[in-house]
C-alpha cells in the first residue's frame, strides 16, 4: 500500500503544482495544497495512521539536500560586501521576533483573562519565552525551492540564504539559554545556567564540525568518480551518513548538511559538480516532502490555538520584518534587501517543531508542551501555505528572477573518452629538460637597479630559476643574483653556480652571486632580499610527491621580504610561448601583470586568460563579465594582447586542466591562506601544482605568501 500512496502523492502534487504555476503561483504551494486536499483535512486519503513511519527516511532524505543546498549559496566572496549587514540583520531579526512574540503573547494572556488552572504569573511569562525563542526559526526548505524555480540571483537571493542558515543556528542556541532561563525562574535550577548554554554551543559547533568533515569526506572521492550517477549515487551516500550521525549524537543534520555545503562551495577549487549531481535526484523527493508536510496540516490545530496562533504567527513575522529593518539601516543593507528580506522568511516548520519535541523531552517543561503545541502547529499552519507566495513575490519585486545558466562546458566530467583520469593523481615528475636558449640576447642594462634574486635548493631547477630570473632582471632592469645556503664551516664545492652561469650568459646577461653562511634558510633568504635591493624574488617547488615544508619556507619568506615572490613548479619541457592564465576576480591580474610583460617583452607569446566564472551566472553576465576583462586590459595592460575566455564552470580544476592541454606554462597569482582559512577552504594554486601536468608559476605580491 506504501507504494499506491507514493504514486498518489507524487501524481497529486505534480497535477496541482501545474495549476499553481498557471495561476503564477509557486511549485511548493501546489505541493502543499495537494497534500491539504489528500490528508485529514480534506479527502483524509493519506493520513498518519495510515502510511505510519514508512514514509519518514523520505523526509530525511528531503531535509539533508535542502540543508546541503542552502550552504551552496552562502558563497562568502559574494557575500562578502554584505556581511556588516548580514551580522546586524541576523541579529537584530532574532532579536526582534523573540522580543515581539514573548512580549505581545504575555500582554494578550494577561489582558484577555487567559487561564490555566494551577498556573502563576511566572508560568505565563514562561510560556511567552518559550514561544518567543521558538517564533525565531525559519523553515528553510520552502524557501530554498522557490529561489530554485525562478533561478533567483542577487544581493536579497545571497542575503536571504545566509540569513536562513545563521537563523536556525541562533534559534537553537537561544531556546537552549531560555529553557535554562525557565529552570530558575521555576525554581528547578537543575543544571547551571552556564552548562545549559554550553550544550547549546556545543550543538551548534558540532554540527559545523560534522558537516566541515562531511565536505572532506566528498573532496575525497570528486575527482575519483566519472559522470553524474556515480557523482550523485556517493553524494547521497555521504548526505545521508552525515544526517545519521547528526541524529545519533544528537547534533542538528540541518546545520551540518548547511556546514557541508558551505564548505564545498568555498573552496579554492570550487567543484559544484555534486551539487548539480543530486539536483537531478530532488524533484521528486521534494514533491514527496512537501506533500507529506501538506498532510499533517490540520484544521484542528489551528481551532484549538485559536486567536493565539494568528497572534504568534503574525507577531513572529512583525518581529522579523522590524529586525530586518532597524538591522538593515544599521548595517547599511541595499534597499532591497530592508524592503523585501521580511515576506521571504515567513515559512516556519521543521526546527520550530523540533524544538517543541525537546520541550516534551524535558520533564519540568512538558506541561507547557502542551499549550505551545497548537499554538506554533498554528503558526505553522499558516506560515507554510501563504510563505511560498510571499518569497516569490519580495524575490519578484526585488528583480531578482535570472534565466537558465548557460554552461560552455560538459555537465559531466570535461575529460574526454581518451584521457586518463589517473594520471592527474600521479606523483609529480622528479626531472625535467630546458630546452635552449632561442630568442635574441637580452640587453644588460648600463646601471643597474638592484637584484632579482633566485634560490636553488635542488640543483636540477638551477637553470630555469636562473632563466625566468634574468628574464625578470631584464624587465625590471636589475641584475639576477643566485643565492646559496652554506651552513657554518663548509668548504665551497667548486663550479657552485656553473649551471646558473651557464644559463645567464646564454642569454646575453650576467649573473650575480651571494653565498650565505646561515643554519636557517627562510633567514638567509630574507637577509639576501635586504641586503641586496630586491625588486623581486624566484623559488621553485620541490620536484617531488610533497610540498608541505616548501609552503612553510614559502609563508615565511613571502611575509618577510618587501618584494613580489614568484615561484615556479617545473613539469616536463620547459617552454614559455604559450601561457596560460587562469583566474576567479579581475582583481588578480593586477599581481601578475609583471611577470607576464616580463616574458612577453623577449617575444611575442600566446596568452591565454581563463576567467572561471560561478556555474549559477547566465549568459549575460558572461558577456558583462567579458566586457569588463576587456575593458580593463585596454586601461591596465594595453601593451599585451591576449585572448579572453569567460567561462562558467562546475569545477574549476578540471577546466584548467583541460585549458592547459595547449599550453606551456600557467601563471596564477598567490592568495594568502594560513591556518584554519586554508584548511576550510583549501587552495586553488596547490591544488593545480599537484594535479596539472604544466610548469607553473605562481606571484604572490609583497606581504600575502
Amino acid at each position: 500500500m506504501v507504494t499506491l500512496y507514493i504514486a498518489i502523492l507524487l501524481a497529486t502534487g505534480l497535477g496541482i503544482s501545474k495549476i499553481c504555476q498557471r495561476l503564477r503561483l509557486p511549485s511548493v504551494s501546489g505541493y502543499i495544497f495537494a497534500g491539504l486536499l489528500l490528508g485529514p483535512a480534506g479527502l483524509g486519503l493519506v493520513t498518519g495512521a495510515q502510511i505510519g513511519q514508512d514514509l519518514d527516511h523520505f523526509t530525511q532524505i528531503a531535509l539533508m539536500l535542502i540543508a546541503f543546498g542552502i550552504g551552496e549559496h552562502i558563497e562568502i566572496k559574494k557575500l562578502s560586501k554584505y556581511a556588516r549587514s548580514l551580522a546586524w540583520i541576523s541579529f537584530c531579526e532574532a532579536a526582534g521576533a523573540f522580543t515581539v512574540v514573548s512580549s505581545v503573547l504575555f500582554l494578550t494572556m494577561q489582558s484577555t483573562g487567559y487561564e490555566v488552572i494551577g498556573w502563576t504569573f511566572k508560568d505565563y511569562l514562561v510560556l511567552a519565552l518559550l514561544l518567543g525563542s521558538i517564533g525565531i526559526a525559519t523553515a528553510p526548505a520552502a524557501t530554498l525551492l522557490v529561489i530554485r524555480e525562478l533561478k533567483a540571483k542577487g544581493p536579497l537571493t545571497s542575503t536571504l540564504m545566509a540569513i536562513v542558515a545563521i537563523d536556525d543556528g541562533l534559534a537553537i542556541m537561544i531556546f537552549g539559554l531560555v529553557v535554562s532561563i525557565a529552570h530558575q525562574v521555576l525554581g528547578h535550577a537543575g543544571a547551571p545556567l552556564y552548562i545549559t548554554v554550553g550544550s547549546s554551543l556545543l550543538e551548534i559547533f558540532g554540527s559545523l564540525l560534522l558537516g566541515i568533515c562531511t565536505a572532506g569526506l566528498f573532496l575525497l572521492f570528486l575527482h575519483r568518480l566519472k559522470g553524474d550517477g556515480e557523482l550523485m549515487t556517493a553524494g547521497l551516500a555521504t548526505l545521508l551518513l552525515c544526517g545519521e550521525v547528526a541524529y545519533s549524537f544528537h547534533l542538528s543534520p540541518l546545520l551540518a548538511g548547511m556546514a557541508a555545503g558551505f564548505t564545498l562551495v568555498n573552496k579554492e577549487e570550487k567543484d559544484v559538480r555534486i551539487f548539480r549531481a543530486l539536483n537531478s535526484f530532488e524533484p521528486p523527493i521534494y514533491v514527496l516532502f512537501f506533500t507529506l508536510a501538506g498532510t499533517h496540516l490540520e484544521f484542528e490545530a489551528l481551532q484549538a490555538a485559536g486567536l493565539f496562533g494568528l497572534i504568534y504567527f503574525l507577531s513572529s513575522i512583525s518581529g522579523k520584518m522590524a529586525g530586518i529593518q532597524v538591522g538593515g539601516f544599521i548595517g547599511k543593507a541595499p534597499a532591497t534587501v530592508r524592503k523585501y528580506l521580511g515576506f521571504a522568511m515567513l515559512p516556519q516548520a521543521g526546527v520550530a517543531i523540533g524544538l517543541i519535541f525537546l520541550l516534551s523531552s524535558d520533564h519540568l517543561l512538558s506541561p507547557y508542551e502542551q499549550v505551545i503545541t497548537p499554538i506554533v502547529l498554528a503558526g505553522v499552519f499558516i506560515s507554510e501555505l501563504i510563505g511560498p507566495i510571499a518569497a516569490r513575490f519580495a524575490i519578484t519585486r526585488a528583480g531578482e528572477i535570472g534565466s537558465e545558466p548557460v554552461s560552455t562546458a560538459p555537465f559531466s566530467l570535461i575529460f574526454h573518452d581518451d584521457d586518463k583520469t589517473e594520471d592527474l593523481f600521479c606523483p609529480l615528475e622528479r626531472t625535467f629538460r630546458i630546452v635552449p636558449w632561442d630568442w635574441l640576447n637580452l640587453s644588460i642594462p648600463h646601471t643597474p637597479h638592484g637584484h632579482v634574486i633566485f634560490h636553488t635548493v635542488d640543483p636540477r631547477t638551477a637553470r630555469g630559476l636562473a632563466r625566468i630570473a634574468t628574464i625578470l632582471a631584464s624587465w625590471y632592469q636589475a641584475l639576477p643574483m643566485a643565492v646559496r645556503m652554506l651552513p657554518r664551516d663548509n668548504k665551497i664545492p667548486d663550479h657552485l653556480f656553473h649551471d646558473e652561469y651557464k644559463e645567464v650568459h646564454s642569454m646575453g646577461y650576467s649573473l650575480a652571486t651571494e653565498l650565505v653562511t646561515c643554519p636557517d634558510i627562510t633567514t638567509g633568504i630574507v637577509s639576501a632580499a635586504e641586503c641586496n635591493n630586491a625588486r623581486a624574488m624566484v623559488l621553485a617547488y620541490p620536484l617531488g610527491d610533497t610540498i608541505a615544508g616548501f609552503r612553510t619556507i614559502l609563508s615565511t619568506v613571502s611575509a618577510g621580504v618587501s618584494c613580489p615572490v614568484t615561484v615556479v613548479r617545473f613539469w616536463g619541457e620547459f617552454h614559455t610561448e604559450r601561457i596560460l592564465i587562469p583566474i576567479t576576480d579581475i582583481d588578480e591580474l593586477a599581481g601578475m601583470v609583471e611577470i607576464i610583460s616580463a616574458l612577453n617583452a623577449i617575444g611575442e607569446h600566446k596568452l591565454h586568460i581563463l576567467y572561471l566564472l560561478p556555474s549559477t551566472d547566465s549568459s549575460k553576465e558572461v558577456d558583462k563579465q567579458e566586457q569588463q576583462l576587456q575593458d580593463w586590459m585596454k586601461d591596465k595592460a594595453r601593451h599585451l594582447t591576449a585572448r579572453v575566455e569567460p567561462v562558467i564552470t562546475h569545477s574549476r580544476l578540471d577546466e584548467i586542466n583541460r585549458a592547459a592541454r595547449d599550453t606551456d606554462i600557467i601563471i596564477m597569482h598567490g592568495k594568502k591562506a594560513g591556518g584554519m582559512e586554508k584548511f576550510l577552504f583549501g587552495s586553488l594554486v596547490d591544488s593545480v601544482s599537484v594535479k596539472v601536468q604544466k610548469t607553473l608559476i605562481v606571484i604572490y605580491n609583497t606581504g600575502n605568501p
